[in-house]
């Protein structure tokens, strides 16, 4: 996991990236927006290949930054100091009471092959959990309020259950990312979490988490994958550009997902199931800011 140098390193690149003039990076960089799902050097290294791609196709610069949070994405993307960014679907939606954005693309991995992911709840085989019942008094972690498999979706599917999640457990955190997550349930410092199993199988692999030593407690319905969203305001012709850009990169690894397949065109309403959730949840989202 990040060290406080690298958290904090990344964090001072990305403010730097943020002073910069808005329209000076627009008419010679094109700013890419990741959430942080795991390590900013580590998100940032493994899109590297794909941001190389893109810069050939457009026949410009294109530069990635890790926010702080989904949050720090959305404020930038409001604020037209970031061009493109890849949010989680929950993340975009709420993006979008507050930004004037709108998703254009999606990815395939080939791992998955599909376009669409599952919430899980994960418990370590020796906290004695098997089902939600079992969560009742425990230590749970989400990710981010934000999140769309690490809050948005695992609540709505407990409050199904009929286990009430602002009452039920014992204490419940925060933790700010997946692979934070992967890393306390493994390491017992959490009785149970929410965590993407896409990003779960990630962090099994990089040696965060074994397999062996975790229990799937709940699985939720397909999510529509997290989507690749522009700024509406972007010159039309620059956006076709985009497009073809993102449309037209293979086989690179890109931020937490692994190898790509391609990008898929989408667009807002494919996150409709997402405001439908939140709905289910009462959530007001022009007030989750």
């Amino acid at each position: 996991m990040a060290t406080r140098r690298h958290v904090l390193g990344g964090m001072a690149a990305m403010a730097t990236t943020l002073a910069l003039p808005a329209l000076a990076r627009a008419a010679n960089v094109l700013t890419v927006g990741l959430i942080p799902s795991e390590d900013s050097r580590a998100m940032i290294a493994n899109s590297q290949a794909m941001m190389d791609q893109l810069a050939k196709a457009l026949g410009m610069p294109v530069k990635p930054f890790v926010a702080a949070d989904y949050n720090g994405v959305i404020e930038a993307l409001r604020s037209k100091r970031l061009d493109v960014a890849y949010l989680g679907p929950f993340s975009y939606v709420l993006g979008t009471t507050v930004a004037d954005i709108e998703a254009f693309a999606v990815a395939e991995t080939k791992k998955a092959g599909r376009t669409f992911y599952h919430s899980l709840i994960v418990a370590h085989k020796d906290s004695g959990i098997r089902g939600i019942a079992d969560l009742k008094g425990k230590t749970f972690a989400f990710v981010d309020p934000s999140s769309t498999s690490g809050h948005l979706f695992p609540k709505a599917g407990l409050i199904k259950a009929g286990f009430n999640p602002d009452k039920d457990f014992g204490r419940v955190i925060f933790s700010g990312s997946h692979d934070s997550n992967a890393v306390a349930v493994q390491n017992r410092k959490v009785d149970a979490v929410a965590i993407a199993d896409r990003i779960l199988d990630a962090a099994i692999n990089k040696g965060l988490a074994r397999r062996e030593d975790l229990v799937v407690v709940w699985k939720s319905d397909p999510i529509p994958e997290s989507p690749t969203v522009w700024r509406k305001d972007l010159d039309p012709e620059l956006k076709k550009r985009i497009q073809a850009a993102f449309l037209g990169v293979k086989d690179v690894p890109w931020s937490d997902q692994g190898e790509l397949n391609g990008f898929h065109p989408t667009n807002d309403a494919a996150y409709n199931i997402i405001r439908d959730t939140a709905k289910a949840l009462n959530l007001d989202l022009r007030t989750m800011k």
